[in-house]
């Protein structure tokens, strides 16, 4: 069975995480608070991710955009 290297990721990614804020925030830092800054940074930047998705017009010949209906001749009951 091969060893995961998804935690040599996280490992990665906290210490550069705690190489950048401690000098910010002028203390030391857990691995926990590195990897809650982390996680936060990340969370706003999808949040931006998303915004900015949601303020793109979608072209009128977008095979990926939702169908709308046409308007038809209006029924009338009888």
């Amino acid at each position: 069975m091969k060893p995961s290297h998804a935690n040599d990721n996280d490992d990665d990614l906290v210490g550069r995480t705690r190489k950048v804020w401690r000098p910010r925030l002028g203390r030391e830092l857990s691995r926990e608070d590195a990897r809650q800054i982390a996680a936060d940074v990340t969370g706003f930047f999808s949040v931006l991710a998303e915004w900015s998705r949601a303020e793109r017009p979608v072209p009128a010949n977008d095979p990926g955009a939702p169908a709308v209906s046409e308007p038809t001749e209006a029924q009338h009951e009888r």
